[in-house]
Protein backbone atom coordinates (compact mmCIF):
# COMPACT_ATOMS: atom_id res chain seq x y z
CA UNK A 1 0.00 0.00 0.00
CA UNK A 2 1.71 3.07 -1.08
CA UNK A 3 0.76 5.73 1.28
CA UNK A 4 1.38 9.79 0.23
CA UNK A 5 1.95 11.05 3.38
CA UNK A 6 5.14 8.04 4.41
CA UNK A 7 7.07 9.20 1.04
CA UNK A 8 9.58 11.24 3.36
CA UNK A 9 10.05 8.36 6.40
CA UNK A 10 10.23 5.80 3.69
CA UNK A 11 12.78 7.57 1.12
CA UNK A 12 14.88 8.13 4.55
CA UNK A 13 14.80 4.38 5.15
CA UNK A 14 15.43 3.22 1.32
CA UNK A 15 18.83 5.68 1.97
CA UNK A 16 19.74 3.76 4.44
CA UNK A 17 19.31 0.68 2.81
CA UNK A 18 21.11 1.66 -0.25
CA UNK A 19 24.09 3.02 1.59
CA UNK A 20 23.97 -0.23 3.91
CA UNK A 21 23.44 1.76 7.00
CA UNK A 22 20.47 0.49 8.53
CA UNK A 23 20.72 0.12 12.49
CA UNK A 24 20.37 -2.93 14.27
CA UNK A 25 16.95 -0.64 16.18
CA UNK A 26 14.41 1.04 14.27
CA UNK A 27 11.95 3.69 16.71
CA UNK A 28 8.75 4.40 14.10
CA UNK A 29 6.68 7.05 15.88
CA UNK A 30 4.20 8.82 14.74
CA UNK A 31 0.20 9.50 15.97
CA UNK A 32 -2.17 7.20 16.78
CA UNK A 33 -3.38 5.80 13.30
CA UNK A 34 -0.78 7.39 11.11
CA UNK A 35 -0.09 4.21 9.44
CA UNK A 36 3.12 3.21 12.10
CA UNK A 37 2.54 -0.30 11.46
CA UNK A 38 2.01 -0.37 7.88
CA UNK A 39 5.19 1.70 6.82
CA UNK A 40 7.00 -1.47 9.31
CA UNK A 41 5.30 -3.68 6.75
CA UNK A 42 6.62 -2.02 3.69
CA UNK A 43 10.58 -2.00 4.98
CA UNK A 44 10.07 -5.74 5.84
CA UNK A 45 8.82 -6.29 2.49
CA UNK A 46 11.53 -4.30 0.76
CA UNK A 47 14.47 -6.32 2.70
CA UNK A 48 13.00 -9.54 2.44
CA UNK A 49 12.05 -8.72 -1.29
CA UNK A 50 8.58 -10.25 -0.57
CA UNK A 51 5.62 -7.45 -0.22
CA UNK A 52 3.01 -10.47 0.11
CA UNK A 53 4.43 -12.92 2.80
CA UNK A 54 4.26 -10.22 5.85
CA UNK A 55 0.65 -8.71 5.04
CA UNK A 56 -0.43 -12.21 5.57
CA UNK A 57 0.27 -12.04 9.19
CA UNK A 58 -3.05 -10.87 10.68
CA UNK A 59 -0.95 -10.18 13.93
CA UNK A 60 -3.55 -7.29 14.99
CA UNK A 61 -6.14 -10.31 15.94
CA UNK A 62 -7.06 -10.74 19.53
CA UNK A 63 -6.53 -14.24 20.50
CA UNK A 64 -8.76 -16.20 22.83
CA UNK A 65 -5.90 -17.81 24.11
CA UNK A 66 -2.52 -16.87 26.10
CA UNK A 67 0.85 -15.95 23.89
CA UNK A 68 3.92 -14.01 25.01
CA UNK A 69 4.78 -13.47 21.53
CA UNK A 70 3.30 -14.16 18.15
CA UNK A 71 5.51 -15.65 14.80
CA UNK A 72 5.06 -14.21 11.10
CA UNK A 73 4.86 -16.28 7.85
CA UNK A 74 8.05 -15.22 7.20
CA UNK A 75 10.00 -17.88 9.96
CA UNK A 76 12.66 -15.32 11.34
CA UNK A 77 10.05 -12.82 12.54
CA UNK A 78 8.52 -12.05 15.50
CA UNK A 79 6.17 -9.82 17.46
CA UNK A 80 5.50 -8.65 20.82
CA UNK A 81 2.66 -6.56 21.41
CA UNK A 82 0.17 -5.11 24.28
CA UNK A 83 -3.14 -6.95 24.66
CA UNK A 84 -1.91 -10.55 24.65
CA UNK A 85 -3.98 -12.36 27.05
CA UNK A 86 -2.52 -13.27 30.34
CA UNK A 87 -2.37 -17.01 32.11
CA UNK A 88 -2.81 -15.78 35.53
CA UNK A 89 -6.28 -14.06 35.03
CA UNK A 90 -7.17 -14.96 31.64
CA UNK A 91 -7.67 -11.34 30.56
CA UNK A 92 -5.85 -8.79 28.13
CA UNK A 93 -3.52 -6.75 28.92
CA UNK A 94 -3.24 -2.89 28.41
CA UNK A 95 0.74 -3.08 28.24
CA UNK A 96 3.69 -5.01 27.16
CA UNK A 97 4.82 -6.63 30.04
CA UNK A 98 8.36 -7.87 31.15
CA UNK A 99 7.96 -11.69 30.71
CA UNK A 100 6.74 -10.44 26.74
CA UNK A 101 10.02 -9.23 26.71
CA UNK A 102 12.06 -11.51 27.75
CA UNK A 103 10.21 -14.30 25.31
CA UNK A 104 10.68 -11.83 22.47
CA UNK A 105 14.75 -11.24 23.49
CA UNK A 106 15.33 -14.56 24.03
CA UNK A 107 14.03 -15.67 20.14
CA UNK A 108 16.21 -13.41 18.67
CA UNK A 109 19.22 -14.38 20.35
CA UNK A 110 19.06 -17.67 18.74
CA UNK A 111 20.54 -18.60 15.92
CA UNK A 112 18.93 -18.23 12.52
CA UNK A 113 19.60 -18.27 8.78
CA UNK A 114 19.00 -14.88 7.22
CA UNK A 115 17.87 -11.49 8.17
CA UNK A 116 15.92 -11.95 11.68
CA UNK A 117 13.46 -9.22 12.80
CA UNK A 118 11.63 -8.78 15.61
CA UNK A 119 8.86 -5.96 15.88
CA UNK A 120 7.47 -4.33 19.22
CA UNK A 121 3.99 -2.04 19.30
CA UNK A 122 3.19 -0.32 20.71
CA UNK A 123 6.55 0.69 22.62
CA UNK A 124 5.04 3.29 24.57
CA UNK A 125 3.42 0.28 26.35
CA UNK A 126 5.31 -1.24 27.98
CA UNK A 127 5.82 -0.73 31.46
CA UNK A 128 9.28 -0.01 33.13
CA UNK A 129 10.70 -3.09 33.78
CA UNK A 130 9.55 -4.22 30.32
CA UNK A 131 11.54 -1.54 29.23
CA UNK A 132 14.54 -2.40 31.32
CA UNK A 133 14.57 -6.07 30.24
CA UNK A 134 15.09 -4.69 26.40
CA UNK A 135 18.27 -2.51 27.28
CA UNK A 136 20.52 -5.41 26.94
CA UNK A 137 19.75 -7.20 23.79
CA UNK A 138 19.32 -3.64 22.86
CA UNK A 139 23.23 -2.63 23.15
CA UNK A 140 24.33 -6.31 22.41
CA UNK A 141 22.50 -7.43 19.14
CA UNK A 142 23.40 -10.79 17.14
CA UNK A 143 23.98 -9.83 13.38
CA UNK A 144 21.99 -9.76 10.77
CA UNK A 145 19.16 -9.06 13.54
CA UNK A 146 16.66 -5.91 13.04
CA UNK A 147 14.29 -4.67 15.91
CA UNK A 148 11.50 -2.09 15.20
CA UNK A 149 9.63 -0.59 18.22
CA UNK A 150 6.36 1.19 17.02
CA UNK A 151 5.46 3.99 19.45
CA UNK A 152 2.95 6.61 19.34
CA UNK A 153 4.50 8.88 21.52
CA UNK A 154 8.14 8.86 21.82
CA UNK A 155 7.91 10.84 24.98
CA UNK A 156 6.39 8.08 26.69
CA UNK A 157 9.77 5.94 25.94
CA UNK A 158 12.35 6.08 28.39
CA UNK A 159 15.64 8.08 26.96
CA UNK A 160 17.47 4.70 27.54
CA UNK A 161 15.61 3.02 24.67
CA UNK A 162 15.14 6.06 22.56
CA UNK A 163 18.92 6.75 22.84
CA UNK A 164 19.52 2.84 21.11
CA UNK A 165 17.81 3.54 18.51
CA UNK A 166 17.58 5.24 15.10
CA UNK A 167 13.89 7.35 14.99
CA UNK A 168 12.13 7.53 12.05
CA UNK A 169 8.93 9.81 12.68
CA UNK A 170 5.57 9.89 10.80
CA UNK A 171 4.34 13.68 10.06
CA UNK A 172 1.11 14.43 10.10
CA UNK A 173 0.02 15.22 6.61
CA UNK A 174 -2.22 18.19 4.79
CA UNK A 175 -0.57 17.59 1.54
CA UNK A 176 -2.17 17.48 -1.96
CA UNK A 177 -1.18 13.98 -2.59
CA UNK A 178 -2.95 12.80 0.91
CA UNK A 179 -6.46 14.74 0.10
CA UNK A 180 -6.35 12.76 -3.75
CA UNK A 181 -5.74 9.61 -1.82
CA UNK A 182 -8.14 9.81 1.02
CA UNK A 183 -10.66 11.27 -1.88
CA UNK A 184 -10.35 8.02 -3.41
CA UNK A 185 -10.97 6.04 -0.51
CA UNK A 186 -14.60 7.45 0.21
CA UNK A 187 -17.77 6.84 -1.50
CA UNK A 188 -19.43 9.39 -3.89
CA UNK A 189 -21.48 10.08 -0.77
CA UNK A 190 -19.19 10.80 1.37
CA UNK A 191 -16.96 13.11 -1.31
CA UNK A 192 -20.38 14.89 -1.49
CA UNK A 193 -20.95 15.50 2.17
CA UNK A 194 -17.62 16.46 3.24
CA UNK A 195 -14.63 18.39 2.86
CA UNK A 196 -11.41 16.59 2.78
CA UNK A 197 -9.71 19.27 4.12
CA UNK A 198 -11.99 19.95 7.02
CA UNK A 199 -11.50 16.31 7.59
CA UNK A 200 -7.88 16.48 8.17
CA UNK A 201 -8.27 19.53 10.20
CA UNK A 202 -10.27 17.93 12.66
CA UNK A 203 -8.11 15.08 12.85
CA UNK A 204 -4.83 16.50 13.12
CA UNK A 205 -3.73 15.26 9.71
CA UNK A 206 -4.47 11.69 10.19
CA UNK A 207 -5.85 9.91 7.15
CA UNK A 208 -6.52 6.41 8.74
CA UNK A 209 -8.42 8.63 11.77
CA UNK A 210 -10.23 10.30 8.99
CA UNK A 211 -11.66 6.95 7.55
CA UNK A 212 -11.98 5.13 11.09
CA UNK A 213 -14.15 8.27 12.27
CA UNK A 214 -16.43 8.30 8.83
CA UNK A 215 -16.94 4.48 9.41
CA UNK A 216 -17.96 4.83 13.08
CA UNK A 217 -20.07 8.04 12.98
CA UNK A 218 -17.88 10.06 14.85
CA UNK A 219 -17.84 12.88 12.03
CA UNK A 220 -21.32 13.30 11.97
CA UNK A 221 -21.43 13.56 15.98
CA UNK A 222 -18.38 16.15 15.48
CA UNK A 223 -19.98 18.24 13.48
CA UNK A 224 -23.59 18.42 15.93
CA UNK A 225 -21.06 19.43 18.32
CA UNK A 226 -19.56 21.97 16.29
CA UNK A 227 -22.53 23.30 14.97
CA UNK A 228 -24.17 23.79 17.93
CA UNK A 229 -20.63 25.46 19.86
CA UNK A 230 -20.54 28.15 16.93
CA UNK A 231 -24.19 28.43 17.54
CA UNK A 232 -23.59 29.53 21.65
CA UNK A 233 -21.10 31.69 20.27
CA UNK A 234 -22.95 33.59 18.42
CA UNK A 235 -26.72 33.12 20.17
CA UNK A 236 -25.76 32.57 23.73
CA UNK A 237 -29.21 31.61 25.02
CA UNK A 238 -28.01 28.45 23.32
CA UNK A 239 -25.84 27.90 25.90
CA UNK A 240 -29.28 26.36 27.94
CA UNK A 241 -29.86 23.98 25.21
CA UNK A 242 -26.93 21.94 25.34
CA UNK A 243 -28.65 18.31 26.34
CA UNK A 244 -26.69 16.81 22.78
CA UNK A 245 -22.92 17.60 25.27
CA UNK A 246 -24.46 15.27 27.99
CA UNK A 247 -22.39 11.84 28.37
CA UNK A 248 -19.83 13.56 25.47
CA UNK A 249 -18.39 16.05 27.45
CA UNK A 250 -14.69 14.65 26.69
CA UNK A 251 -15.83 14.81 22.47
CA UNK A 252 -17.38 18.29 22.91
CA UNK A 253 -13.80 19.75 24.91
CA UNK A 254 -11.69 18.72 22.10
CA UNK A 255 -13.96 19.63 19.55
CA UNK A 256 -14.00 22.99 21.20
CA UNK A 257 -10.84 23.01 21.20
CA UNK A 258 -9.91 22.51 17.65
CA UNK A 259 -12.63 25.39 16.77
CA UNK A 260 -10.35 27.67 19.44
CA UNK A 261 -6.99 26.79 17.80
CA UNK A 262 -8.32 27.84 14.18
CA UNK A 263 -10.00 30.85 15.54
CA UNK A 264 -6.54 31.48 16.77
CA UNK A 265 -4.70 30.63 13.29
CA UNK A 266 -7.25 33.12 11.76
CA UNK A 267 -6.95 36.09 14.30
CA UNK A 268 -2.86 36.04 14.10
CA UNK A 269 -3.14 35.66 10.19
CA UNK A 270 -5.65 37.98 9.57
CA UNK A 271 -7.71 35.53 7.60
CA UNK A 272 -11.27 34.36 7.42
CA UNK A 273 -11.66 30.32 7.43
CA UNK A 274 -15.03 28.36 6.05
CA UNK A 275 -17.12 28.58 9.06
CA UNK A 276 -18.97 31.91 8.66
CA UNK A 277 -20.06 31.76 12.41
CA UNK A 278 -16.19 31.30 13.09
CA UNK A 279 -15.12 34.39 11.23
CA UNK A 280 -17.82 36.09 13.37
CA UNK A 281 -16.59 35.23 16.08
CA UNK A 282 -12.96 36.21 15.15
CA UNK A 283 -13.59 39.95 13.91
CA UNK A 284 -14.91 40.09 17.29
CA UNK A 285 -12.82 39.02 19.88
CA UNK A 286 -9.43 39.26 21.84
CA UNK A 287 -7.11 37.32 21.12
CA UNK A 288 -6.21 36.66 24.55
CA UNK A 289 -8.83 35.79 25.74
CA UNK A 290 -9.04 33.03 22.86
CA UNK A 291 -5.01 31.85 24.27
CA UNK A 292 -6.65 31.80 27.97
CA UNK A 293 -9.54 29.73 27.12
CA UNK A 294 -7.31 27.27 24.91
CA UNK A 295 -5.29 27.06 28.49
CA UNK A 296 -8.76 26.53 30.50
CA UNK A 297 -9.80 23.40 27.63
CA UNK A 298 -6.87 22.03 27.53
CA UNK A 299 -6.29 21.89 31.64
CA UNK A 300 -10.33 20.53 31.56
CA UNK A 301 -9.23 17.69 29.18
CA UNK A 302 -6.24 16.57 31.64
CA UNK A 303 -8.36 16.85 34.31
CA UNK A 304 -11.35 14.33 32.25
CA UNK A 305 -8.95 12.15 33.46
CA UNK A 306 -9.74 12.19 37.42
CA UNK A 307 -12.61 12.42 39.34
CA UNK A 308 -13.48 15.72 38.19
CA UNK A 309 -17.13 16.93 38.03
CA UNK A 310 -16.72 17.00 33.48
CA UNK A 311 -20.21 18.11 33.20
CA UNK A 312 -19.88 21.11 35.65
CA UNK A 313 -16.86 22.31 34.04
CA UNK A 314 -17.71 22.29 30.34
CA UNK A 315 -20.89 24.01 31.81
CA UNK A 316 -18.86 26.49 33.10
CA UNK A 317 -16.21 26.84 30.05
CA UNK A 318 -19.35 26.92 27.55
CA UNK A 319 -20.64 29.65 29.70
CA UNK A 320 -17.22 32.01 28.81
CA UNK A 321 -17.14 30.97 25.35
CA UNK A 322 -20.98 32.11 24.94
CA UNK A 323 -19.75 35.58 26.48
CA UNK A 324 -16.61 35.34 24.53
CA UNK A 325 -17.18 38.25 22.13
CA UNK A 326 -18.54 40.58 24.91
CA UNK A 327 -15.65 39.42 27.58
CA UNK A 328 -14.24 42.75 29.50
CA UNK A 329 -12.54 40.85 31.82
CA UNK A 330 -11.34 37.09 31.58
CA UNK A 331 -13.16 35.20 34.31
CA UNK A 332 -11.06 31.93 35.88
CA UNK A 333 -12.11 28.68 35.20
CA UNK A 334 -10.04 26.27 36.24
CA UNK A 335 -7.47 25.94 39.17
CA UNK A 336 -3.71 24.78 38.77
Amino acid sequence: MNLPWHNQALSKLQKMIDQNHLPHALLITGSEKIGKFELMQQLVGILLNDDEIIRRDNIQQTLGHPVLIRRSNYPNMIYCRAGEMQEKTKKHSKYIRIDQVRSFCEALNKTADGLQIGVLYYGDQMNMNAANSLLKTLEEPRENTLIIILAHNIQNLPTTIVSRCQTIHIAPSYSEKTHQWLKSQLSEVQNADFDIVQLLENTHGVPFKVLSELSDGGFIAYQEYQNLLLSIATHPLMANQTKLFEGNESAVLKCLQNLIIEAIKLKTTEQEGGLVELNQVVKEVKADFLFQLLDDIQRAIYLSKTSVNLKLLLDNILIVWSHITHLKQYPQITRS
